[in-house]
């Protein structure tokens, strides 16, 4: 009776496995999901659905479906402003606010996963600059507070800071954690605004109008002096 003895892989096969799976190829995947999904907003306009044509669902379900719908959507880069404000006009301020959180979680859970899956390896080697090394290094020694920071004042674009962080050597929990905390703030605010929306006079959409611009004009303040400083250290 013969032994069995498997076969060696071929050359080709090793090479042509190593190249499917390499860093390169799972960047290139990454960019053709993300194209794709920005395409699929830009013609099919998901968040019209969210706003207009809900299925009739009502109680905990239609909470649970908005903010699934909700995460997927952010994570093909929908606006957040639009999904808080029908959040709000939809399900009032709490449940509103539940739904859009735990949403803005889901989305940016998403989008880490998929920027740490596909496209650390490639990307890390090629930060350099004085301006990456620095965002690398301190969302990577200093995970929580730093996201936790970026999501109160929202200067930096969701999707940049969710791939950022993805690249960087942060933690998925502390991330996660961070941006379900530092969201909630502005997130509310836009939620009242929308559960208000029918009275615009009414001193809760005042207040929450009001704190939206005190948080995007100091949010471009922020930014503005972290510019200027770093122009003035490189120079």
């Amino acid at each position: 009776m013969l032994d069995l003895v498997p076969r060696p892989a071929s050359g080709l096969a090793v090479r042509c496995t190593r190249a499917l799976f390499s860093p390169w190829s799972r960047l290139s995947l990454l960019a053709v999901l993300l194209a794709s999904a920005a395409v699929t907003v830009v013609i099919y306009e998901p968040q019209r659905l969210l706003s207009a044509g809900w299925p009739q669902l009502s109680g905990a379900a239609a909470v649970v479906l908005f903010g699934v719908g909700y995460g997927v959507c952010t994570a093909a880069f929908v606006p957040r402003p639009i999904l808080n404000l029908a959040a709000g006009a939809l399900f009032g301020s709490q449940a509103g606010l539940v739904a859009a959180i735990a949403g803005t979680v889901l989305g940016a859970g998403i989008a880490f996963t998929l920027g740490r899956l596909l496209g650390q390896d490639a990307l890390r080697p090629l930060l350099r600059g004085r301006v990456l090394k620095a965002a690398d290094g301190q969302l990577s020694r200093h995970g929580f507070r730093s996201m936790l920071a970026i999501r109160l004042f929202p200067g930096v674009p969701f999707a940049a800071a969710n791939y950022c962080a993805a690249v960087s050597r942060m933690g998925c929990l502390p991330f996660l954690l961070a941006t379900g905390l530092g969201s909630i703030p502005n997130t509310a605010a836009y939620v009242v605004a929308g559960s208000r929306a029918g009275s615009p006079t009414s001193p809760a959409f005042l207040i929450a109008m009001g704190f939206i611009v005190v948080t995007g004009l100091a949010a471009a303040a922020v930014a503005w002096a972290k510019r200027h400083r770093l122009r003035g250290a490189e120079s």
